[in-house]
């Protein structure tokens, strides 16, 4: 995955654009730090901060890296932060069905490392990929297994395609797997991704999606309405919406909607966990 390189007034914001433009949890990406703003007088900030940003890598990195990226981290390196689900103000529900947007009257590039890069791409073609098939049988059956514990009849329906694993999970009353905003079921298929790397041992393996019967692409496609739905109301009134909290993913979601949009624009608001999207007349 190549870096994205984001600058803000504070490197939380930062890492929240970057956070946007990957379109993943902080807890899925990676940060290397540029350039801090610096403390001027009366503890007024000068400058801006700069960040690169990537896409935690599937497998785990040679040793050396991870020698050099402890080493930073002793020195005062920047940890991801997880961001938490919050109240629910006007996004599609986890069963897709949106609700009200609030409405306010007022108030969103990167470049890689070419050496770096290609040290890494070249790691990468040395190790040995792992089988699809066993991979696949490795999430099926960790997968069905977690079903069980939760006392659920649970069915993993697998497929694959460019080096992308998904696992469509079918059954009766299997909503406690979702959570809202499908927060359980990013956290199974974390849990499901980290147990596929450990039985890969070091060998490459594909991205891991999750979903029960479907859920993500229905809320995808309400989202889409819904955000349709929103943009035409900033058009119409010439008003700013403001929508609920939103993990990264979805953010982005959002933002690649609007860019088809005219008339309308997009921005990100807000500290974690309470960052949220904004549409406003272009």
């Amino acid at each position: 995955m190549e870096w994205v390189e984001t600058t803000g007034t504070t490197i939380d914001e930062a890492k929240d654009l970057a956070l946007d433009q990957l379109g993943v949890d902080s807890a899925d990406a990676e940060f290397e730090i540029l350039e801090e703003p610096k403390v001027g007088l009366f503890g007024r900030t000068r400058g801006v901060a700069r960040v690169r940003a990537r896409v935690s890598p599937r497998s785990p990195r040679p040793k050396t890296e991870r020698r050099r990226r402890n080493k930073r981290d002793d020195r005062g390196g920047d940890k991801p932060r997880s961001e938490k689900p919050a109240r629910s103000e006007s996004a599609p529900s986890a069963n897709g069905g949106p609700s009200t947007p609030a409405r306010s009257e007022g108030s969103n590039g990167g470049d890689g490392d070419g050496g770096r890069r290609g040290g890494r791409n070249a790691a990468k073609a040395s190790r040995e990929p792992m089988d699809v098939q066993e991979q696949i049988d490795v999430l099926t059956s960790f997968l069905e297994g977690l079903g069980s514990s939760f006392g659920l009849q649970v069915r993993a329906e697998a497929t694959s395609e460019d080096d992308e694993v998904r696992v469509d999970l079918r059954g009766d009353d299997l909503g406690v797997l979702v959570g809202p905003r499908l927060a359980t079921l990013d956290a199974i298929q974390e849990i499901a991704r980290n147990a596929l790397q450990r039985q890969a041992d070091g060998r490459e393996y594909a991205r891991v999606v999750i979903d029960v019967q479907g859920i993500r692409q229905r809320r995808k496609e309400a989202l889409g309405e819904f955000v349709a739905d929103a943009a035409q109301q900033v058009r119409d009134e010439g008003v700013t919406v403001v929508f609920e909290v939103m993990s990264s993913a979805d953010r982005k979601l959002v933002h690649d909607a609007i860019t088809s949009l005219e008339g309308v624009e997009s921005s990100s608001e807000g500290e974690d966990p309470r960052r949220r999207v904004v549409l406003r007349p272009a």
